[in-house]
């Protein structure tokens, strides 16, 4: 069902069913990582943010370490090609 979707951004790379799983992982990981910064903000910060929003701002910040993770595989994946030739 997955398996061989036509990528527009991306023509050479074929999204696999493990591959948007391990998407899928990784998004759920910084969305993790996101709660526990916004978590420790609360209980050891000083900041005066209402506690009503933290769970907003935990959806920040996790979709801000995703994007800050791509970045980064992306950076890898540009360096590595680059040295291996």
């Amino acid at each position: 069902m997955v398996q061989n979707t036509p990528n527009l951004f991306l023509p050479n790379m074929a999204f696999t069913k493990k591959t948007m799983v391990r998407e899928w992982i990784v998004l759920a990981l910084c969305l993790g990582l996101g709660a526990h910064v916004a978590l420790g903000v609360l209980l050891h910060g000083s900041l005066d943010w209402p506690t009503e929003t933290f769970g907003l701002y935990g959806i920040f910040f996790g979709i801000f370490i995703y994007v800050v993770v791509q970045v980064s595989r992306s950076v890898w994946r540009l360096w590595q090609g680059k040295s291996k030739s």
